[in-house]
């Protein structure tokens, strides 16, 4: 097996030492990424941040055991966070309620504004309607800006399937948002 160049090997061997500014240093790199990647698959903010701070925790614990060279610790990270969000989905699934969820309110935006977090709100609905492992896709090479080898790889699916879920996906996507397009044709 080939030696994997990391960029974080020498920051995650200082971590295992147990220097507090490599600590620092990892979680100001590390955090807003696994942060952006929970709240997209799990759609809430608070749950996204207990996965984020546990996948950091499960960081700063591994550092000293890490043996650089197999993988990137950035994927090993990326998997620890995804496997996370992925039991929380599935205990929502196990957790019938009685309660329904509070509901924002769907009136006419006032202005611009509220438009576009209406229509991020929109978006993110429809990425959580998503099948789990096409959202994943989309996730990891949308919004945590992976390419499609990286993301295949933390995934443990080939460049192809990949390349198979995020057509799907965007396709479903579009379907899902298609008023939205339209939307923005008459605007113009």
């Amino acid at each position: 097996m080939a030696h994997v160049i990391d960029p974080d090997e020498d920051l995650v061997l200082r971590v295992g030492r147990g220097e507090a500014e490599a600590v620092r240093q990892l979680a100001t790199l590390k955090l807003p990424r696994v942060l952006a990647l929970a709240k997209r698959m799990l759609g809430d903010a608070t749950e996204a941040e207990d996965v984020a701070q546990e996948a950091m925790l499960r960081a700063w614990r591994q550092a000293p055991k890490w043996s650089p060279g197999k993988a990137k610790f950035d994927t090993w990270l990326h998997r620890v966070a995804l496997n996370l969000c992925y039991d929380r989905l599935r205990r929502r699934r196990e957790t019938p309620t009685d309660t329904l969820p509070e509901r924002p309110d769907e009136g006419p935006p006032p202005d611009r504004g509220l438009l576009a977090a209406e229509t991020g709100a929109r978006v993110d609905g429809a990425l959580r309607r998503l099948p789990d492992r096409q959202r994943e896709a989309i996730v990891l090479c949308h919004y945590q800006e992976l390419t499609n080898i990286e993301a295949a790889a933390l995934m443990k699916i080939s460049v192809e399937a990949l390349e198979s879920l995020l057509s799907r996906g965007r396709r479903t996507l579009r379907a899902l948002l298609a008023d939205l397009a339209d939307d923005r044709g008459a605007d113009r």
